[in-house]
């Protein structure tokens, strides 16, 4: 029989940092949250520093009953170093060592992944081959399949026109500049470029612009909420080092 101890070090909190928002819960193993859902205001332009002081903030109700982090972070990550982060700070996020810098402040050992990585591990059926949008700041995605992730490509900076890319053209700026029936009408566009080149099984579509959809989905179309894809910091664990999986250990 485990002990309380052996237990409580099964538990993994969960991290989801947005443009907009850091969210963070604690969760068993299993993904089944064991604490409030808390979210903290992301500061305009946020630096490094600016995001790692706002999740030693952020967690300071939780117990420490865990020693395990999951984060899901919005630009390219490769193996705890971000790479980039266009919905945050300029200039201020190449070659960044969130991973490790995150694992020193909370001296727990820390997993650093795409946000809609971490999204898609949470919400996916684990059949077939399976996307997730993310449509909030920016636009992100994750591609699976069999509940596999696979590599982490920014689909999101593929130009869809001389001057936009997908973040461009279905991000929150462009929401709010042109109003929620021509958005609407641009994500249905996405969709059916999505559907001719991928050949998804199903598409999960989350993020705080999600709940703005005013048409009907295809029957494998599926809209997730956050609190659902954070749970996908539970599965981050389950998963071995590897494939751009990599455990930062504190160094202390």
């Amino acid at each position: 029989m485990a002990t309380k101890k052996q237990a409580e070090n099964t538990n993994v909190l969960s991290i989801d940092i947005g443009g907009t928002s850091i969210k963070t819960v604690l969760l068993d193993e299993d993904g089944n949250m064991l604490s409030e859902y808390l979210k903290l205001k992301t500061p305009e332009g946020a630096t490094p520093k600016d995001i790692v002081s706002g999740i030693v903030e952020l967690i300071k109700p939780f117990p420490l009953t865990y020693d395990r982090v999951s984060v899901g972070f919005p630009g390219y990550v490769k193996n705890g170093i971000v790479k980039t982060a266009p919905n945050l700070a300029k200039n201020k996020w190449e070659d960044i060592d969130l991973g490790q810098r995150i694992a020193d402040a909370l001296d727990k050992s820390v997993r650093l992944v795409n946000d809609a990585d971490q999204q898609g591990l949470g919400v996916v059926a684990g059949k077939g081959f399976e996307i997730v949008f993310t449509v909030g700041t920016g636009f992100g995605t994750a591609l699976l399949f069999d509940g596999v992730l696979l590599p982490h490509l920014e689909l999101a900076h593929f130009p869809i026109s001389k001057e936009e890319d997908y973040d461009d053209y279905i991000g929150n700026k462009t929401y709010e500049k042109i109003g929620s029936e021509r958005w609407n009408k641009r994500l249905k566009k996405v969709i059916e470029i999505y559907k001719t080149v991928f050949n998804y099984d199903t598409l999960y579509i989350g993020g705080g612009n999600s709940k703005q959809i005013d048409f009907k989905l295809e029957d494998n179309i599926k809209v997730v909420s956050n609190r659902d894809g954070i749970k996908g910091g539970a599965k981050l664990w389950k998963l071995s080092d590897g494939n751009n999986i990599t455990t930062i250990k504190p160094k202390k």
